[in-house]
């Protein structure tokens, strides 16, 4: 099994614990992880959110593995139209 389909056999559940270890050094149920584990865990972290989440976050690592900085202006756009339900100009109402 190669990288690639290995990170996109990752659940949302799974991730989610992957991320919880990766923030905090722990498995969800208290666990420590290992030097080894901590580094393999934000290893495939990074991959998902490259490879399969399309991350919307300020910081991500993209497709080629370089790390992406959003601007101020991306990020504004991007809540604007997530949370947007309807607009209308004068004459629409």
């Amino acid at each position: 099994m190669n990288i690639d389909s290995l990170v996109k056999n990752i659940t949302p559940e799974l991730y989610e614990r992957l991320q919880y270890g990766a923030s905090t050094g722990r498995w969800p149920d208290g666990t420590p992880l290992s030097e080894a584990q901590k580094e393999q865990t934000v290893q495939l972290v990074m991959l998902y959110q490259a490879k399969v989440a399309k991350s919307t976050e300020q910081f991500t690592i993209n497709e080629e593995g370089e790390m992406v900085q959003k601007s101020k202006r991306e990020l504004q756009q991007e809540f604007k139209a997530e949370n947007e339900i309807a607009r209308f100009s004068e004459n629409d109402l």
